[in-house]
């Protein structure tokens, strides 16, 4: 696979992987623990060399496993993790990016994960009660220190970027970004383009919504998040079906998935866009990492470029909780 640079000189392979779902949010996981390390080893044979994670996602046990599943791998991979909440009887309790907060959660991250240095440290939600000066400040003593090597955001503004960056290099702004959610192209992305900023879209198959495997009569588990989004209720996956239909059209055409088509489309965007899909099937790592094999001409990406306004996309990214948790 090939690589792409994030920020000024974090090489990473131009796909990588999402390890939260390894550990919660898409209801039980198939398989045991070894499943999961097999998986994520087997990403970086296949030529994934980005991981991320979060200290939150557990909370703790997703950075437990992916430090035990890379450790053999180390010198192969870039791992990304994250502070920013407040953690209380092992539940997210509001943020808290204080800054003797962040230090000792990246000195406990870089405990669990069994590193020497935290590759890329994203604060993963804007706090609005620590100014961010304070926060990119702190990071940028710990990159001092050696335990952090580059700074990341996630879900920040444009105005919180440049804030951050004058204070310490921002390396790569993290947020949900694919062909049914482009929130971040009107200021976010001009703003990491103009700053030499990468950027990471998590979720970039719409929580697999765009690889058509889910559908209106699609019934989520328990502990599924998809449950809780507006943008997944049964009435409004029936509306938004027309335009993976859309995709999967292209991708059939192309002798590809739609979510090749749908990770293809992001790799176009720019060439500092590294995409994390999740997954906890290493068949659907392979066919994540085949979407950088995938050349759209220029009349497919503008035929896709136009197709959430044409089409048109129904129901929030959110609930109303998390989206209070997104920078504005």
């Amino acid at each position: 696979m090939h690589t792409r640079t994030l920020g000024r000189d974090l090489r990473v392979s131009a796909i990588g992987l999402g390890a939260m779902g390894m550990s919660q949010s898409y209801g039980p996981n198939p398989g045991d623990r070894e499943d999961m390390i097999a998986v994520l080893r087997g990403a970086v044979e296949r030529g994934v060399t980005f991981v991320d994670t979060a200290e939150v996602y557990g909370p703790y046990v997703n950075e437990e496993l992916v430090g035990e599943a890379l450790a053999p791998l180390r010198d192969q991979v870039v791992i990304a993790t994250k502070f920013g909440f407040r953690i209380e009887n092992g539940t997210p309790a509001g943020l808290d990016s204080r800054p003797a907060h962040i230090r000792a959660v990246a000195d406990a991250s870089l405990r669990r994960l069994g590193v020497d240095t935290i590759d890329l440290l994203y604060q993963h939600r804007v706090d609005p009660d620590v100014p961010i000066e304070d926060v990119a400040g702190t990071v940028g003593e710990l990159v001092q220190e050696g335990k952090v090597r580059c700074f990341g955001l996630s879900e920040a503004s444009a105005q919180t970027i440049r804030r951050a960056h004058a204070v310490h290099p921002v390396t790569a702004v993290q947020s949900e970004y694919s062909l049914w959610t482009r929130d971040p192209e009107p200021e976010v992305l001009p703003t990491c383009a103009a700053l030499g900023i990468g950027f990471v879209p998590f979720s970039p198959l719409g929580k697999g919504f765009l690889t058509g495997t889910v559908d209106a009569s699609t019934s989520f588990t328990d502990g599924d998040v998809r449950a809780t989004i507006p943008r997944f209720s049964a009435g409004n996956r029936a509306a938004n079906q027309a335009l993976v239909d859309h995709v999967a059209t292209l991708a059939q055409a192309k002798g590809a998935t739609p979510g090749q088509v749908a990770l293809a489309w992001l790799l176009a965007q720019h060439p500092s866009i590294v995409p994390i899909p999740g997954t906890r099937r290493l068949p659907r790592v392979e066919e994540n990492v085949g979407a950088t094999q995938l050349p759209l001409s220029a009349d497919e990406l503008a035929d896709l470029n136009e197709l959430a306004r044409r089409i048109g996309v129904q129901g929030d990214r959110y609930n109303e909780h998390h989206m209070s948790l997104v920078d504005k």
